[in-house]
C-alpha cells in the first residue's frame, strides 16, 4: 500500500507528517528547525526521499537545507544568491526607485526529470537554478528583462512565491510574482514574456492592459494538460486555456474571489479548489466559516465544502504555499492554516479532519506520494 508524506512549513520549524494509504492515523515527527521560519519544503519527484527546505530567520538570515533521507536528517547545502550583473533598481512602495537586494527564499521546486535540478524563487523577485543539488545556485536573470523595473512589491514584499514546471517540455516555465504579475519562459528560462493579458486590476493599474504590475498570489497546473492554467489572483480567479497567452475569470458563484491557494485535482483536470477569505484587508473566511470551495467545472460552478470544518467563529487563513494534493486513487486534498491546524480530505473534499492541531502558523504544505 501506497505511503503519504506531508511536508509542513510553519514560522517556528518544520513537521513531517507520515500515514498509509488509508489516511486515517497520521505519525507526526518535528519540530525540524525549531524556532525558525520555514517557508517551504519539497520533495523531488526522481528522488522522494531528497527533500528540500528553505529556513530563514531575521537574526542568521538564509539557509537552504537539504535532507536525503526522507527528513530524518538535515545538512546546509549552497546558500549563495547573487543576482547577475548590476541588478538595478524596481519601483518601491512609494514609488520612488529601490535597489534589488536579496531578503530570502520563498519557494523551492525540483524539477520533475532531474535528480540535482532545483529552482527557487527568491525575493527580491528573481528565479534562481541549481544543478547540483542546492549546493550552488545560478540566477536566470533573463527574467527580470521582462519590465522587471516596472516590478512593485505587494503588502508581503515582491517575492516571486510560485514555479510551475512543464512535466512534458523543461524549456517551459511560468512562475507569479507579487506584485508583478505571471511571466512564461519556453527556453528554459534564457528569455521570458508577461502572461498577463485578460488581467483586471483597476485599483492598482488604470491601464487595463498593462504588462506588469497585477498581483498574483497562486497558479495551477495540471500535469497531463500543460497550457490549461488557473490563476488565484488578488481578486477574481482566473483560467487560461492557451498557457497564459489569454486569462478569462471563473470565480463565478464564489462568496469572495479574494484568496490565495489554487490546486488542482490529481485525475480531474477540469476540478479545481480555492478558499476563499473575506477581503484583502481581512484575511479570514467569510462570515467566519472555513470553507474550500470545488468547482468540477474548471471554475465559473462552485460548491461549498463544509464536512468536518469549523463552520462558526473560525477566523483563520490559508496562504497561497498551503494547499496541496496527493496521487491516490481517491484523491487527498490538504491544506493548513494560520491558526496551525492542518485539514485532510481523503475522498477529494467530501469530508474533512484535522490531522495535527496546534502547530505555528502554517505557511506551506506540499504532499509526497510514496510507494
Amino acid at each position: 500500500m501506497s505511503r503519504i508524506r506531508v511536508l509542513v512549513g510553519t514560522r517556528k520549524g518544520a513537521f513531517i507528517l507520515t500515514s498509509d494509504g488509508a489516511r486515517k492515523a497520521w505519525e507526526v515527527s518535528g519540530p525540524h528547525f525549531a524556532g525558525w521560519e520555514i517557508y517551504h519544503l519539497k520533495g523531488s519527484p526522481v528522488n522522494p526521499d531528497r527533500i528540500y527546505a528553505s529556513q530563514s530567520t531575521g537574526w542568521f538570515g538564509q539557509l537552504i537545507q537539504r535532507s536525503d533521507d526522507g527528513g530524518r536528517t538535515w545538512a546546509p547545502v549552497g546558500n549563495e544568491f547573487a543576482y547577475d550583473g548590476k541588478p538595478g533598481n524596481h519601483i518601491w512602495y512609494d514609488g520612488s526607485q529601490h535597489p534589488w537586494e536579496f531578503k530570502r527564499v520563498w519557494l523551492l521546486e525540483p524539477s520533475p526529470t532531474a535528480p540535482d535540478t532545483v529552482y527557487a524563487g527568491v525575493e527580491d523577485a528573481a528565479l534562481f537554478r541549481s544543478d547540483d543539488g542546492g549546493m550552488t545556485w545560478k540566477e536566470l536573470s533573463g527574467l527580470r528583462e521582462a519590465k522587471g523595473a516596472l516590478w512593485q512589491p505587494g503588502a508581503g514584499g515582491m517575492c516571486l512565491h510560485t514555479i510551475v514546471l512543464d512535466p512534458r517540455n523543461a524549456n517551459r516555465i511560468i512562475v507569479a510574482i507579487s506584485a508583478a504579475g505571471a511571466f512564461r519562459s519556453d527556453d528554459g528560462g534564457e528569455t521570458w514574456q508577461p502572461i498577463n493579458r485578460g488581467l483586471r486590476s483597476p485599483f492598482e493599474l488604470p491601464d487595463p492592459d498593462a504588462d506588469v504590475g497585477h498581483c498574483v498570489h497562486s497558479v495551477a497546473m495540471h500535469p497531463s494538460r500543460p497550457d490549461v492554467l488557473f490563476m488565484q489572483k488578488h481578486w477574481d480567479v482566473m483560467r487560461s486555456d492557451d498557457a497564459g497567452a489569454l486569462w478569462h475569470e471563473v470565480s463565478g458563484n464564489l462568496p469572495s474571489d479574494f484568496g490565495f491557494p489554487i490546486v488542482v485535482h490529481a485525475h480531474e483536470p477540469e476540478t479545481i479548489y480555492v478558499v476563499p477569505i473575506k477581503s484583502d484587508s481581512e484575511h479570514y473566511p467569510p462570515d467566519g466559516k472555513l470553507r474550500v470551495y470545488r468547482s468540477r467545472t474548471g471554475g465559473n460552478e462552485w460548491e461549498a465544502l463544509t464536512e468536518g470544518l469549523p463552520q462558526s467563529n473560525c477566523y483563520v487563513n490559508v496562504l497561497r504555499s498551503a494547499m496541496a494534493v496527493d496521487t491516490l486513487d481517491s484523491c487527498g486534498i490538504y491544506f493548513g492554516t494560520t491558526g496551525g491546524q492542518v485539514y485532510a480530505s481523503a475522498d477529494s473534499g467530501d469530508t474533512w479532519a484535522a490531522i495535527v492541531h496546534d502547530l505555528p502558523p502554517v505557511l506551506s504544505v506540499e504532499v509526497q506520494t510514496l510507494p
